[in-house]
């Protein structure tokens, strides 16, 4: 053999064997769980009261008999995002449920097209039922795989608790949801297209005085604008809300322009919230660097699960920005969320939608406890509770329209 095919040979050779190793370090890493997954079933169900959307439960099951639950509701988007979990299955099976940030990246960065609601929230369903897994199997709450508790209970922001439009039935039921114990109030006092009439810029207002006289100064009231509003009205809004000492205006334009966004927060003299349609810290990055929030709301279901809110959290704990997890979703979000809120030392308050709580606690077979607006999650390994799937099969998924017929824009 000549010397120039001896090192042509010598150089293929070496290379085959770097490649080689190249694979053998990005394969999945070894853990000693002695687990693999062997399953994935999706369960949906209708919530009370709301023909609009179906919750959507993951169930991961592992060749140990441990299982685990998760959810990825995602309001008008059961068809995508159960395909989006059914396309994960077969990179899921035979996997070690203990990975599970190694299980995160790869389902986030080794795909072609990633991010998005649809996605994030298959992706937030999987790495909830992996924790859920992971505690049970070491006999711990899920709160004590992250450091541990920096509380015992966190303070509830009482949505889903009114009634009818007018000032005088939103005062009247205010009241009665201060009586059980609620310390904050969230409604959504302004509907209706982008360029708000005077008429209605008033009747908002009137809804949230009228609210503020019936609770007194120190009950908190949260603002949802839902992006229902442009810059123009959405000044307004804030100038004239800002004698009601309100907790935060929410979402007060399109998610979709932070520059924007950043004009209105530091004109603002009231706190803005944003985030539960922003997904994973890449976007939530922006919004902390240019100081443009008071609160963020990520979701545990659609911003990439509770690893991924973890690390949300301490983000915005460098900029001293406060996290009020979005939560309009079902009982395991709800669950998650309080051990989120037990982990975090920034967590502000935490949503609960009260017309589902009765529900919560008949699907679930360990039951939240609130006790004067307080919430946590219930006691045990994992989440502390698991889902009773013949009662969830009382209320089958309902059909519905995917696109609003609502005009908020």
């Amino acid at each position: 053999m000549n010397r120039r095919r001896f090192l042509t040979t010598a150089t293929t050779a070496l290379a085959a064997t770097s490649l080689g190793s190249l694979e053998t370090k990005a394969a999945a890493p070894t853990s000693k769980s002695g687990m693999k997954i062997t399953g994935l079933e999706m369960i949906r169900s209708a919530p009370p009261r709301d023909g609009g959307w179906n919750w959507i439960f993951l169930k991961i099951t592992t060749d140990s008999g441990i299982y685990g639950w998760g959810e990825a509701s995602l309001q008008e988007k059961d068809a995508g995002v159960m395909a989006e979990i059914e396309s994960f299955k077969k990179f899921l099976i035979g996997q070690d449920p203990f990975l599970i940030e190694h299980i995160w990246t790869s389902l986030h960065r080794r795909v072609t097209w990633t991010g998005g609601a649809v996605t994030m929230s298959a992706i937030s369903a999987i790495d909830l039922a992996l924790w859920d897994i992971k505690g049970k199997a070491l006999g711990v709450p899920v709160y004590e795989l992250a450091g541990g508790k920096v509380r015992d209970k966190v303070k509830l922001y009482a949505n889903g608790w009114f009634e009818g439009g007018s000032p005088e039935e939103l005062a009247a039921k205010a009241k009665e949801t201060v009586a059980k114990g609620y310390q904050c109030l969230k409604l959504y006092p302004f509907g209706g297209p982008q360029v708000i009439s005077p008429e209605r810029m008033q009747l908002g207002v009137d809804r949230v005085a009228a609210i503020r006289e019936a609770v007194g100064p120190n009950i908190e009231i949260g603002v949802d604008i839902r992006n229902a509003l442009n810059i123009w009205g959405a000044r307004r809004v804030a100038q004239k809300l800002e004698p009601f000492d309100i907790a935060f205006m929410e979402e007060p334009i399109l998610y979709d322009n932070s520059t924007t966004l950043v004009e209105l927060a530091r004109e603002a003299r009231v706190p803005i919230a944003v985030g539960e349609r922003l997904y994973t810290r890449w976007e939530f990055r922006e919004v902390l660097e240019k100081n443009a929030v008071d609160i963020i709301q990520p979701d545990i279901c659609h911003a990439g699960g509770l690893s991924e809110l973890l690390k949300i959290a301490a983000m915005a704990e460098v900029y001293y920005v406060t996290v009020a997890p979005h939560n309009s979703n079902g009982p395991i979000s709800t669950i998650a969320s309080l051990h989120l809120d037990m982990m975090i030392n920034n967590c502000f308050m935490q949503e609960l939608i009260l017309r589902f709580f009765d529900r919560y606690n008949e699907v679930l077979t360990n039951p939240i406890k609130v006790e004067d607006g307080y919430g946590t999650p219930p006691e045990g390994p994992g989440w502390g509770t698991d889902l009773n799937e013949d009662i969830l099969a009382q209320y089958p998924a309902k059909e519905y329209n995917p696109v609003s017929s609502g005009d908020v824009f």
